[in-house]
């Protein structure tokens, strides 16, 4: 099969999550024997941010853990009709302009014979609805949604059996234990403070817990403003600033745990959605500590893939139990790593998104056995 994906950006992760899954789930189809080309918007908020910060040595991770990965760059005046070029399957992810989503479907709609789906992975359907309502999804085949609460969303916006739940996963090529086991010490977090929507959140789960179990804390992400650097400050908090997503594995390997704050509305309306961060560091074999979230749609199991802390003082406990107890530690790792392999890799998700294809009125379609 012939498959475009327009992405905000394959090559740059700097706050861009959809990069991390969407480099594992496009290597995967690559392998299958598919054709995948991905597009990516030129001077993308994403990749101009990186490139500001860290210089072409920024993408060099990206680089070196996908060689078999690209990205083709297209200005605001391409043609979509050209870039979708002969592909049988075109994604457009929910972070690129309305004006191009619109575009593309229009394409479609005038007798494009490739089939078409939006690729939502973002909570702004309940936080902005208004913002995706901007989107003209008229000449769209169906949704990828990142959660069953979602599907639902766009199933009371109408569209019925053509949303299909697509959860993100982790790449188990590379996202995965270190081959040798070295010294472990303190505890890491990797996130982007974002836009206030968890603060107290961190503060309350993350930053006094690991004050209060006398563990050093590494932090990594973006977009830390002077008063979210000065609460790391008050906290002792290990600041290193951004790093490329596919150098988490090494971060990890050198933790002995690591903590999972979701942001709000994933605690409130939208339900059972983790986000990729928990994917990817069961995958590497970290044990992992949890705010509260409904797991709603039996994706894992508390208490066993990793344990939830139902407030700040419970969160202390489990750290300091985890730093305590190594057998405690590799017993949940082991359990976390299997539940990743046997559900939630990419592979699985590529498998998915095949089966989807092969809903949709596609005669005309070449399949790769």
């Amino acid at each position: 099969m012939r498959i475009a994906y327009f992405t905000h950006s394959l090559a740059s992760c700097w706050n861009h999550g959809n990069a991390h899954f969407l480099r594992g789930v496009l290597r995967a189809l690559i392998e299958r024997g598919h054709q995948v080309r991905a597009y990516e918007p030129a001077g993308n908020w994403s990749l101009t941010n990186l490139l500001a910060d860290h210089g072409r040595e920024g993408l060099n991770a990206y680089d070196a853990a996908y060689p078999n990965l690209g990205s083709i760059a297209f200005e605001s005046d391409a043609d979509p009709a050209e870039l979708i070029g002969d592909a049988d399957l075109v994604i457009v992810h929910e972070w690129n302009e309305p004006a191009l989503v619109a575009a593309i479907g229009r394409v479609r709609a005038a007798g494009g014979r490739f089939r078409l789906l939006f690729h939502d992975t973002h909570h702004r359907a309940v936080s902005d609805p208004e913002a995706i309502r901007a989107f003209d999804l008229s000449g769209y085949d169906g949704v990828l949604a990142f959660g069953e609460a979602l599907s639902e969303v766009y199933r009371r916006w109408g569209w019925g059996d053509r949303v299909w739940t697509w959860h993100e996963a982790a790449d188990i090529r590379h996202f995965h234990p270190p081959a040798e086991e070295g010294e472990r010490a303190g505890l890491v977090w990797i996130g982007n403070w974002g836009d206030g929507e968890r603060t107290e959140e961190l503060e309350r789960f993350l930053f006094r817990p690991a004050q209060d179990a006398g563990l050093p804390l590494d932090l990594y992400g973006v977009r830390y403003p002077d008063e979210a650097r000065a609460m790391l400050r008050r906290y002792g908090v290990a600041f290193h600033g951004w790093a490329p997503n596919a150098a988490a594995p090494g971060i990890f390997a050198r933790h002995l745990a690591t903590v999972h704050v979701p942001r709000r509305y994933y605690t409130t309306i939208l339900p059972g959605i983790p986000t990729i961060r928990v994917f990817e560091a069961l995958a590497c074999g970290i044990p992992l500590v949890s705010a509260p979230w409904d797991d709603a749609e039996g994706l894992f199991t508390p208490g066993r893939d990793f344990l939830f802390a139902e407030d700040g003082e419970a969160m202390a406990r489990h750290l300091r139990a985890l730093a305590a107890d190594p057998a405690m530690r590799a017993e949940l790792a082991a359990h976390g790593l299997a539940t990743i392999r046997a559900r939630h890799s990419c592979d699985h998700r590529a498998d998915e998104l095949l089966a989807i294809a092969a809903t949709l009125d596609t005669p005309d379609l070449e399949t790769v056995a």
